[in-house]
């Protein structure tokens, strides 16, 4: 599978008037110009569009996604990644409790927007991200558009934490979500501590949500990011997340499930 890059800049009104970029990584297969693909939006962490998620959006291209990655700090930046060092870390968390929450949720609508209008895409989305962009990705499966979401060590869910205020109203909208949710955490995360994914684990059940937990052993936060993760980059761990990302991707949105039957009892049985 080749890859072809682009982006759109797509007008906002949520954060007051202005563009986003969206950027587009799009599967080609040589030979067929109007093969179709399922869409995923990316989400980043507070560093917009790094290399790192721009890797990662090039390995989901490349397994058949047309993958759209929003620029999440358009109302105060360009599209250009923050540094991974302190004065680019100190912007982006400034950057995430100064955004609104309407801005967030239109950004998500736009990029699903985006990939709707595409001729390519066959309409079936889902939603993925890490670190804010996991918790952006679990807002974004708030659209009836959304089929799936893998949420990597989501934060500020816990906290409603989340924009302008500091109070969004994501664990309250959880019955809200109707597609199927992966949500990773890394045991040893000290941004969303064990009573924190208890608490949000606690709250999918609740809400009658169809999700997998998964919190890995050992690992910290940003345990995916392949480049300046502070010596928390485990690539085999990531390996495993991904191979869990494929599955529910493949199966929710590659595949035409039809409607969903009754559930079938489960047998009390060895």
């Amino acid at each position: 599978m080749l890859i072809q890059e682009s982006y759109v800049d797509v007008p906002t009104k949520a954060g007051g008037d202005g563009t986003m970029r969206i950027f587009l990584f799009h599967p080609s297969i040589p030979g067929y110009p109007k093969a179709k693909f399922p869409g995923v939006v990316v989400f980043s962490e507070i560093y917009q569009v790094t290399g790192p998620v721009s890797r990662f959006s090039r390995l989901l291209a490349g397994s058949g996604y047309i993958v759209a990655a929003p620029s999440s700090y358009h109302e105060f930046i360009g599209p250009e990644p923050l540094a991974y060092d302190v004065p680019g870390t100190d912007a982006g968390n400034e950057y995430k409790i100064t955004k609104t929450l309407s801005a967030y949720d239109e950004d998500a609508d736009l990029a699903i927007d985006t990939l709707l209008e595409l001729p390519t895409c066959t309409g079936r989305i889902g939603a993925t991200g890490m670190c804010l962009g996991g918790h952006l990705a679990y807002r974004c499966a708030f659209s009836p558009h959304i089929k799936a979401a893998v949420c990597y060590f989501a934060t500020d869910i816990h906290s409603h934490s989340l924009g302008a205020g500091k109070s969004d109203d994501s664990l309250q909208r959880t019955k809200d979500i109707r597609g199927e949710l992966v949500m990773i955490f890394g045991k040893r995360d000290n941004h969303v501590p064990g009573e924190g994914r208890d608490l949000i684990r606690k709250t999918l059940h609740e809400a009658g949500v169809e999700f997998s937990f998964y919190e890995i052993a050992g690992a910290q936060h940003a345990f995916i990011r392949d480049e300046l993760s502070k010596g928390r980059y485990d690539p085999r761990v990531s390996g495993v997340c991904w191979a869990m990302l494929e599955e529910l991707f493949d199966r929710r949105l590659k595949i035409d499930l039809g409607e969903e039957a009754e559930k079938e009892k489960v047998e009390d049985i060895c």
